[in-house]
């Protein structure tokens, strides 16, 4: 009986002294901070005082910001044409822009608008920078354009120690944006129409030809036979879908490889196509006839050839003459009035906070360690 009590009192020992034990860190915690609660509030609460004035040295930046609508991505009149002539319709590209806003975004972004903006604002004096790509590298570090993802907008930002430059600087990028979208579409409107317009000029010089030619074999009984018209107009179609596949295969090889799925189909379209004129350019007998069918055949795919031409050439002056996109502002930049930043007050209460934190560490473990040496 006495060493079972014995037995008890032992484990009711043990199990205090493990409790005692686990209590004791955390008071012995409170206790050495005790001591020293007021000059940790003393100490965190001038650091912090220290840290809101030293954020008065900051220089302030501004934020201005200006808000425009994204423009539609619009299909351009050659692109609706090249649509209704089946086999040219692949000239036309792919289709329209999955975005159009990012398109834009990407276009404020680029190389030659922050160059534009650099030299109206003279931005390397302003941001000290010995080389372009440093003033580059500034200005889009103050600038962020961000496309809206339901409502259509496109948001320019723009910081600077100035407000009224900030303001300046995001309305220019809103006539950057305008001026660039009018250049390139004057640019590839142009393009078009020269090479349509040479294009034209050189098949209006076959196209004199190949009458010439079906002018001097005359009409035979046996060439009416033939059924010229009908043989060259798919002769003529034929060649036309070739031309229209070689073009469409050369815009395809400028972007992708030769073992992409639409290079490999594109070829194969076209060989076939090339079989189908090569069972057409057969000759069928040999007698003056087949001159006439030949040279027929000739003057139609000069003249189809030469209206595509004629009709692609007028909708690229069309295009030419028609102004860039249309740029709408819903909110045009203006001089902010408040500064964004430094926030002086969340500087301060943050650093109150961890000058808090690191005066707490330092001064309970030294007089933890004081307690610990002088037991």
């Amino acid at each position: 009986m006495s060493n079972s009590s014995s037995f008890d009192r032992s484990i009711s020992t043990d199990t205090q002294d493990g409790i005692d034990d686990d209590g004791i860190a955390l008071s012995e915690f409170a206790t050495a901070l005790r001591p020293h609660a007021g000059k940790i509030a003393a100490l965190s609460l001038a650091v912090g005082v220290i840290a809101y004035g030293i954020s008065h040295l900051i220089t302030p930046v501004f934020t201005a910001r200006a808000v425009i609508v994204s423009p539609q991505q619009q299909q351009n009149s050659a692109a609706a044409a090249l649509a209704s002539l089946g086999a040219l319709a692949g000239l036309a590209g792919g289709g329209a822009v999955k975005s159009p806003a990012d398109q834009y975004v990407s276009v404020m972004q680029s190389v030659t608008v922050g160059n534009r903006v650099i030299d109206r604002f003279k931005l390397m004096d302003v941001y000290e920078a010995k080389f372009r790509m440093d003033a580059l590298r500034t200005l889009g570090d103050n600038v962020r354009i961000t496309p809206g993802k339901k409502d259509n907008l496109i948001a320019i930002e723009v910081d600077d120690t100035d407000p009224a430059r900030a303001a300046q600087i995001a309305n220019a990028y809103v006539d950057e944006l305008r001026w660039v979208t009018k250049n390139l579409a004057l640019t590839e409107a142009q393009q078009r129409r020269v090479f349509f317009q040479s294009q034209m000029e050189e098949t209006k010089n076959a196209l004199q030809t190949a009458q010439l030619a079906v002018q001097k074999t005359g009409f035979t009984a046996g060439a009416l036979k033939s059924e010229p018209k009908a043989a060259a107009e798919v002769y003529a179609r034929t060649k036309a879908e070739i031309a229209a596949a070689e073009v469409r295969l050369g815009a395809l090889r400028k972007t992708l490889t030769d073992s992409a799925p639409e290079i490999q189909q594109q070829t194969a379209a076209l060989a076939s196509l090339r079989v189908q004129l090569s069972q057409f350019e057969r000759p069928l007998e040999a007698n003056s006839n087949q001159d006439y069918v030949s040279a027929y055949r000739e003057f139609k795919y000069q003249e189809a050839l030469f209206e595509i031409f004629a009709k692609q050439f007028e909708l690229a002056k069309m295009d030419e003459a028609r102004d860039g996109t249309l740029i709408q502002v819903l909110d045009p930049a203006t001089p902010p009035e408040r500064k964004s930043k430094p926030r002086r007050a969340a500087i301060a209460v943050a650093s109150t906070v961890l000058a808090a934190l690191a005066f707490t560490v330092f001064f309970a473990a030294r007089e933890l360690r004081r307690r610990r040496v002088a037991a």
